[in-house]
């Protein structure tokens, strides 16, 4: 017995939706890294780590975190500062490499979020 179906493909209406869950997926991955980094930034009067930033190219499927104060550079370079318990030079590129496996599952769920 032979079986016959139909099958339609919108693949224009596929990719779009693929498009808009990895816009969003880079969006939420690049919070989470700015989250994680918020909770080692060196903190003296909490300036700096309220100058942090994650921003979203969604054209470019990109995202950027960073920190705006004029110390922000010298403060994740230096290694010889002191901080407080859990506060670190790096503060921006440790979580980075640590949360890389998290930020691209993190994609993942919303590209396929976005498919069904």
């Amino acid at each position: 017995m032979t079986q016959r179906g139909t099958v339609r493909w919108d693949g224009d209406v596929a990719l779009d939706a693929m498009r808009q869950g990895a816009a969003l997926g880079v969006r939420l991955a690049a919070e989470h890294v700015l989250t994680e980094s918020r909770r080692r930034v060196p903190i003296e009067e909490a300036t700096l780590e309220r100058s942090g930033v994650a921003t979203v190219d969604e054209a470019n499927l990109t995202a950027a975190v960073s920190y705006d104060t004029p110390y922000a550079v010298r403060q994740h370079e230096e290694l010889q500062y002191r901080h407080d318990a859990g506060r670190t030079a790096k503060y921006l590129e440790r979580p980075l490499i640590e949360e890389a496996d998290t930020a691209t599952a993190i994609i993942a769920a919303q590209v396929r979020r976005a498919l069904r």
